[in-house]
């Protein structure tokens, strides 16, 4: 465990050992970020590092089946890593129900949410967590996060153990996106030269989806602290719903400089993760980005992250390299990759020399 000083161990031991989350030490009436959550001055997004004009793609995929609309998903996915997709087909009032949802949750009393604290949750399916690693972190993240697994059968059985409050929120989310998640991955791995995803490949690279509520609490100096550090997702998409409070960054596509990611009323943000990013051997980019921390409001967003199963072996895709071209990836268990990603700090995309050549 990293060093800390005596008063960000006490924080340390209220926040995590405790199960309070950060949202408990809100409540609790702190009125000055705590040294833990305190960034060190050269790794704040300061605003010389926001770049004002220009924002990622914006794509109506009212019509999936458009060649422009296809063509569009992977130029967006090979040159940004990042784009908005809007008339996607997911209901409104499904986003809006799990948004509130996520607030109900946080709204519980502590003793209520921490039932599902690591050391107390009835199923492994269901977990709430603070910051990202944070027995490997010497400055945490201003977030709690609500994490459901749901997908393959064997879950099933678990599901009504979730929180009451936000349960079946979740699960009409999770399936209303399915639909979105496959017609996304049927363009990327098309506009990889892939003809068909076929059962055997569609189990390996697509079988579970991760539901995370994140949940971003007032923050007393925003400009201390860090919603969430920079980082690239080790999953092979994420499809994420904002709420209207924004706070989400990207790194531009030269490196220099943070792009706001605005906020559209119901449209998802989707980013390329490290595993489609090693399967595409480098055509695709997982982009990193990070969340600022809110000094009115509490923030909610909810990300699904499509992965791979656990024991699924991941590599540049045959098709995706074309002739005589060389593998940048390493053949990798999925299983490891992420044991890697999830034991350190967010650390920016140095996940993926874990699996580079």
């Amino acid at each position: 465990m990293p060093q800390r000083d005596p008063n960000s161990e006490e924080t340390f031991d209220f926040v995590v050992n405790k199960g309070n989350g950060i949202k408990g030490l809100v409540d609790s009436g702190i009125e000055t970020v705590p040294e833990l959550y305190t960034v060190p001055i050269d790794e704040r997004l300061e605003p010389n590092k926001i770049i004002t004009h220009g924002s990622i793609p914006v794509i109506d995929v009212s019509n999936w089946d458009d060649p422009k609309v296809k063509e569009s998903i992977c130029e967006a996915a090979a040159e940004w890593g990042f784009f908005q997709i809007i008339n996607h087909g997911v209901p409104l009032e499904v986003l809006d129900a799990v948004r509130e949802s996520a607030h109900r949750f946080f709204g519980l009393p502590n003793e209520e949410r921490s039932k599902y604290w690591p050391e107390n949750s009835p199923t492994d399916t269901v977990v709430l967590t603070t910051s990202f690693a944070p027995r490997a972190e010497t400055v945490f993240e201003w977030k709690d996060a609500l994490t459901m697994r749901f997908g393959p059968h064997q879950y099933r059985d678990s599901v009504p153990l979730w929180p009451p409050v936000c349960r079946d929120e979740v699960l009409e989310y999770g399936e209303s996106t399915k639909p979105v998640v496959r017609k996304l991955m049927e363009i990327l791995l098309k506009g990889l030269k892939v003809k068909e995803i076929d059962k055997a490949r569609e189990y390996a690279l697509m079988t579970a989806s991760v539901v995370t509520i994140n949940y971003y609490p007032r923050c007393p100096n925003p400009d201390l602290a860090a919603g969430i550090f920079p980082h690239s997702d080790a999953s092979v998409i994420t499809v994420l719903l904002q709420d209207d409070n924004g706070g989400l960054y990207v790194r531009a596509t030269d490196g220099n400089g943070w792009i706001h990611v605005k906020p559209i009323d119901g449209a998802f943000v989707v980013n390329i993760g490290d595993m489609l990013q090693i399967m595409s051997n480098d055509k695709y980019k997982s982009i990193e980005h990070r969340v600022v921390a809110n000094g009115s409001k509490n923030r909610v967003s909810v990300p699904v992250f499509v992965t791979p199963r656990m024991d699924a072996v991941i590599g540049p895709l045959p098709e995706a390299m074309g002739s005589g071209e060389q593998p940048f990836y390493k053949k990798v268990v999925c299983a490891d990759y992420f044991r890697h990603h999830f034991g350190k700090k967010h650390d920016g995309k140095k996940s993926l020399e874990f699996a580079r050549i």
